[in-house]
């Protein structure tokens, strides 16, 4: 590690009360300020830390952490304007192994601060990548707060005690009890440091104008008129006040030092001015201003980093925040949001304004509302954990066109849906900017189902339009969800009942067919004429009485988890339009299963109509609009009813020992590439994966020599041609099957001779493979979503058909079953047709030891196992590509800023 140390990036992250510090590796030249660290502390710290307190401590330590970078060595520093108040150490001694002795120190005024506990998830994070697996630390037993910071990380701990000392031993396994306890402390930091931002006790508008019409004039007067009530003030050298608030030259003249700072001032300004917030001691910072440079970009993400500035923006429509106590409306949208119980945050001011207006017309208005804009550092992951914990919202609605970090979002995002629902608009579905395919599984990866995995496994709702996300809100925010997706439609028209029916049915949702008690029930309760089947059409003679006699039996009975109501006006009942939508508002209050309506005639998308017992029922003015929202509910509930999920242990998995076979092969290939067929075997045998035997060959002979190895039982043996860089086989026309005898094995090798030259460079001899199901399993690692495992059809078949499924790696057992079940293949490994069922457990295993490989190596940027052959008692890789690239890696866990 040590010889990667300086290059190792510097990183800003969020202490336990919401402050920032920067981590950065320990460098020469931090000598004498290290040696002052230390000489600062007090006696009694530095005799905890170094069990003595002796004068040459502070040298020696100092002259340890700043030595030349060695092997088994690393130390990372933490600061904050320009102070040092920590530092943490690792060291494997002279012969570096894996276990490292750890040591920790913070500067006196800055315990209980959560320094040392930052400090060591870095550590750890740097000590992994270099193989090291556990930390040892001798500390004094009377140094309760190093052992309880030893404690409190989340990682499995054994201490011996001797003496006056505690010996403890470290694990550092990245299980999910460890990155539990790391969100936890990540979720208490972010909402601590949002909090100037989303609940300031002054503010003041920088750039607010004298002219109408300016943006920074219209941000300062939503501020007033919308009720904001604490220190308000405008920032503007040629003005005392502007709009009866009072106005000053600059940040450094306010009174009082403002919590948040709206900026609108031209993109040259914005960095001076950000600098002047920080050192005035500014905690927030809101920048509506576009257009800035790269370099202006970059000062001003700098100033926020070095003063410890939360940053929303820039090029964003503004934020608010609804609650009574507050009022904040720092945005120039029309209008001021009404107070309600969705929290939205979108990067697009259009978008925004588009939800801010649907929601209000609906009636659930907003808790918070943030505009993240071009999104330097304030992001969706933040919203949710300020979301989850503010006690007002109950609705999170996303539009976010980028992920800084998909991981932590879907970690964040899966932890958030359980207790509400999230939903988001699926922005940027496209392939712009994706790498060109190289092979079957890159080929599959396309951005919309890399996307879906991650909303699919973190239970987010992913809508198409702002129009599909509303109407999905609708119901969600009035309706209680359904247990599954049965349907009953209702109707007064039998054309709008098919609609209906239709649509449900492209929803995925079903219709059962009614009970005969259920039928005898329901026709006991309508007009002479009517049919109950489903859809139920009640006639156009049927009256409010009768409707809500029919709706209250099909929400009682068990068979049903929904009810569609499907109305047009007639003239032929005395029943009016008003009072059938009456008895529908009526029955949605009075049971625990959801009722939506359909109004044909309705002029608006969708509509909350008021309900008994104060709830409300959504009305939509289509019949695929209410079916989606429907199915969008039942997908909630299903994924609720789900175990969580775990990933499990496997055995026979040889991490070091993978590392090394891609150091090996990257030290020889630089610039990374395909694995020739014998690392390529290695790197799978070392992840336990099942692979068909195989013999290499280079020559006709020795293919002849092969042949009679690789020889079953019936003496038939495959022929696989190769050369770097071949992918499709097939369509090469590289493969000979069923070759029986030599001289079909050197004809198959001269074939390949003639026809592919000097490209080939050998041939893979495999025994053929016994009969099953040919299927596909592969990895592509997206350089922003991370590893993504792809299952499916396999064979020739998997490019035409693209039966494919995907989840984001590392999978759990939940994952792994998901991903085997949900392609159109699926029946065929159950055993359908009266085909006999595939080893489901191999499978399981092989998409695990897949999920782990993808996991532990960064550096795998494709594999792509086509086909792996599923029977009946085994699971088998018969033919493999993996392509490496040279990427550092990276944690997606650990905590720090963007």
């Amino acid at each position: 590690m040590a010889d990667e140390a300086p290059s190792r990036p510097t990183a800003h992250a969020l202490l336990a009360d919401g402050t920032t510090v920067c981590i950065r590796p320990v460098r020469p030249a931090d000598h004498d300020r290290l040696r002052g660290f230390y000489e600062d502390m007090s006696p009694e710290n530095r005799r905890l830390r170094f069990f003595t307190t002796g004068g040459r401590s502070a040298e020696q330590a100092a002259d340890r952490a700043c030595a030349p970078p060695r092997p088994g060595h690393g130390a990372l520093l933490a600061e904050r304007q320009g102070r040092v108040i920590g530092l943490a150490e690792y060291d494997t001694g002279d012969t570096p192994g894996p276990e490292a002795e750890i040591s920790v120190a913070v500067a006196d005024g800055d315990h209980h601060r959560g320094v040392g506990t930052l400090l060591v998830e870095h550590l750890v994070s740097a000590a992994r990548t270099e193989g090291v697996t556990a930390f040892t630390a001798d500390a004094l037993s009377e140094n309760h707060e190093v052992l309880r910071l030893f404690t409190d990380l989340g990682l499995r701990i054994t201490r011996r005690f001797d003496g006056p000392e505690v010996r403890c031993r470290i694990r550092l396994d990245p299980d999910d009890a460890y990155l539990s306890a790391v969100e936890a402390r990540g979720r208490t930091a972010d909402v601590l440091s949002l909090r100037p931002l989303l609940e300031p006790r002054v503010v003041a508008v920088v750039g607010a104008g004298r002219t109408p019409g300016s943006v920074g004039r219209a941000l300062l007067h939503h501020l007033k008129s919308g009720g904001y009530p604490h220190r308000l003030y405008a920032v503007n050298p040629a003005a005392a006040s502007i709009l009866g608030v009072p106005s000053y030259p600059s940040v450094a003249a306010l009174p009082r030092t403002p919590d948040l700072a709206v900026v609108a001032v031209p993109a040259a300004a914005v960095p001076s001015v950000a600098e002047e917030c920080g050192k005035t001691g500014v905690r927030a910072l809101l920048v509506v201003t576009a257009g800035l440079d790269a370099g202006q970009a970059r000062e001003l993400l700098a100033a926020c980093r070095s003063h410890g500035m939360r940053l929303v923006g820039p090029n964003c429509l503004g934020l608010s925040n609804t609650d009574p106590a507050l009022l904040l409306d720092a945005t120039f949208a029309a209008a001021h949001p009404r107070p309600g119980t969705a929290g939205v945050a979108v990067q697009s001011g259009g978008v925004g304004i588009a939800l801010l207006d649907g929601l209000s017309r609906l009636g659930i208005g907003v808790s918070t509302f943030v505009s993240l804009g071009d999104k330097y550092d304030v992001s969706g992951n933040d919203l949710l954990q300020w979301w989850e914990s503010d006690g007002r919202t109950r609705l999170a609605l996303l539009h976010l066109e980028s992920f800084g970090n998909p991981r932590a979002f879907s970690r964040t995002a899966r932890r958030v849906a359980r207790r509400m629902p999230v939903l988001t608009v699926d922005a940027g579905r496209t392939d712009a900017g994706r790498r060109a395919a190289a092979s079957h599984t890159v080929a599959a990866a396309t951005p919309t189902m890399t996307r879906a995995a991650l909303f699919t496994q973190a239970g987010i709702i992913a809508t198409r339009s702002v129009g599909e996300l509303l109407e999905a809100a609708a119901l969600l925010h009035s309706q209680p969800l359904p247990g599954g997706p049965r349907i009953a439609v209702l109707t007064n028209a039998g054309g709008a009942g098919v609609l209906a029916a239709d649509a449900c049915a492209e929803a995925r949702l079903t219709l059962p067919a009614l009970s005969p008690s259920l039928v005898d029930e329901v026709c006991a309760v309508l007009p002479e004429g009517a049919t109950a089947g489903n859809p139920v059409d009640a006639t156009a003679a049927v009256t409010e009485d009768d409707l809500g006699a029919c709706l209250d039996a099909l929400q009682r009975h068990a068979g049903i988890d929904a009810v569609l109501v499907v109305l047009v006006p007639t003239a032929v009942s005395a029943a009016t339009g008003d009072d059938l939508v009456r008895a529908v508002t009526a029955a949605g209050g009075r049971r625990p299963k959801p009722v939506a309506l359909v109004r044909l005639e309705q002029a608006l998308p969708v509509e909350l109509l008021p309900a008994t017992g104060g709830t409300a029922v959504p009305s939509y003015a289509e019949p695929q609009a209410a079916a989606r929202a429907l199915a969008h509910a039942a997908h909630r509930a299903a994924w609720l009813n789900r175990p969580a999920g775990t990933v499990p242990p496997l055995d026979g998995v040889d991490t070091a020992r993978a590392r090394a076979v891609v150091d090996t092969y990257l030290a020889a290939h630089p610039d990374g590439g395909p694995l020739d067929p014998r690392t390529c075997a290695e790197l799978l045998d070392c992840y336990g994966i099942p692979q068909q035997p195989w013999a290499w060959a280079d020559s006709e002979d020795h293919a002849v020599l092969a042949a009679d190895r690789m020889r079953g039982a019936d003496g038939r043996v495959v022929m696989k041609a190769h050369w770097p860089g071949l992918v499709h086989k097939t369509a090469e026309r590289a493969v000979h099957l069923d070759l029986r005898g030599d001289a079909q094995v050197r004809a198959a090798y001269r074939d390949f001779e003639t026809r592919f030259g000097d490209l080939l460079t050998g041939v893979v001899v495999q025994p053929l493979a016994e009969r099953g199901t040919e299927l596909f399993a592969g990895v592509v690692q997206d350089e922003v979503f991370g590893p993504l495992v792809l299952f499916g059809l396999g064979g020739t078949a998997t490019d035409v058909l693209a039966d494919h499924a995907a989840r984001t790696a590392p999978l759990t057992d939940q994952d792994v079953h998901e991903l085997i079940t949900a392609p159109r293949c699926a029946p065929l490994l159950f055993g359908a047709g009266g085909g006999r069922p595939a080893d489901l457990e191999g499978l399981e295993q092989l998409l695990l030891r897949l999920s782990r490989m993808a996991s532990d190596l960064p550096q795998l940027a494709e594999a792509d196992f086509n086909p792996v052959l599923a029977a009946r008692d085994t699971v088998t890789v018969l033919d493999a590509r993996i392509r490496l690239l040279p990427r550092p890696p990276q944690d997606p866990y650990l905590r720090r800023l963007r």
